[in-house]
């Protein structure tokens, strides 16, 4: 069964039709920038191109970095506040004229790898984690999933946790990786300090780089076992398109 999934993110909006009986995608995904501002008719119409770049006219899942409630978009710390009390659902459904499901974007990573990649089968508590932007989480008890957790938005040394862990924070203070690992420890630390997960995923498309930083965050009083995402930078589209198939 294929359906569609779009990604949205602080940086690229990105999406491709999924197979959902082997939850990888059927074709290359096609990636627009997101558009700065990013405003909800700015992001929606590169929601559009995406969608339209393949032709697609079925049932479409979208993930929105923030706070998603009845497909109403209640937070965006990392696109234009104009998008807050936006029903996104209703808005996306209406310039695409198809059937949209709007869902955290963090939750649909989560979904995807506890389903078809590093969470499978796996019970107690997972924190899936997608390093990019910012810093979006998942966090599962059993499978089931707690939505809208938003973790990355804890304080951390008087900061926004993502502010100083996230892959931008890296990148815009040109980190070395054991140094941002550093970081990301103590966030992890923080974390499991707060929910005591059995294991952590470690997602987005910094998780294809997994072995440049895990090996500084191992053995250092971190008790969860630690690991990179299968589906690395995927996982969103694939769980935007398992929420589809529901519609």
């Amino acid at each position: 069964m294929n359906v569609f999934g779009v990604d949205i993110g602080g940086t690229g909006i990105k999406g491709a039709p999924v197979d959902l009986d082997r939850g990888d995608l059927t074709d290359d995904r096609y990636k627009v920038l997101t558009p700065h501002p990013a405003t909800p008719d700015a992001v929606m119409d590169g929601v559009q191109d995406v969608v339209s770049h393949f032709g697609w006219s079925g049932p479409l899942g979208v993930t929105f970095p923030g706070v998603v409630m009845d497909g109403v978009t209640r937070t965006a710390a990392n696109v234009d506040p104009g998008w807050i009390g936006v029903d996104a659902r209703k808005a996306l459904s209406e310039r695409l004229g198809l059937p949209v499901v709007v869902l955290n974007d963090a939750d649909a990573a989560g979904v995807a790898e506890m389903t078809f990649g590093a969470g499978r089968g796996r019970g107690g508590t997972v924190v899936v984690l997608t390093l990019g932007t910012g810093i979006g989480s998942a966090v599962f008890v059993d499978g089931r999933l707690l939505p809208n957790t938003e973790l990355g938005h804890l304080e951390l040394h008087g900061h926004d946790a993502e502010k100083r862990a996230s892959v931008k924070a890296r990148e815009d203070e040109d980190l070395s990786w054991e140094h941002w690992a550093h970081r990301l420890r103590k966030y992890l630390e923080h974390v499991e300090m707060l929910f005591s997960p059995d294991l952590f995923v470690l997602g987005g498309g910094i998780s294809r780089k997994a072995d440049k930083f895990l090996p500084y965050l191992r053995g250092h009083g971190l008790n969860a076992e630690i690991v990179p995402a299968e589906l690395q930078n995927n996982a969103g589209i694939v769980g935007a398109a398992m929420a589809a198939a529901k519609l």
